[in-house]
């Protein structure tokens, strides 16, 4: 049974797992993948769907690996996470090595 995924009320940024290392990484407005959320797009809710074909696009390239849209807030320093679970993948672990 799969869980139905509403659309998003708020702007999102898009994320995956980049293929050769399994890190993070970040959809920008020039329809690459970064490391730093603060250099990710901030897309409006209107356009999610459309940024997640492209990321799925990456995905069939073999690229990227579970590309989904989550909501973020735009600040002075970049999107940032509405989702605590999101923030952590962002900023690094919850707890030192």
């Amino acid at each position: 049974m799969s869980a139905k995924v509403s659309a998003p009320t708020h702007p999102v940024v898009i994320t995956a797992n980049r293929l050769t290392d399994g890190r993070a990484v970040w959809l920008t407005a020039r329809n690459t993948w970064c490391e730093r959320i603060a250099q990710a797009e901030l897309f409006p809710a209107a356009e999610a769907a459309s940024a997640l074909a492209t990321a799925q696009r990456d995905e069939a390239r073999q690229i990227v690996i579970a590309p989904y849209a989550t909501e973020a807030d735009d600040t002075s320093h970049g999107p940032e996470p509405r989702l605590n679970r999101e923030r952590i993948r962002a900023h690094g672990p919850s707890v030192l090595a």
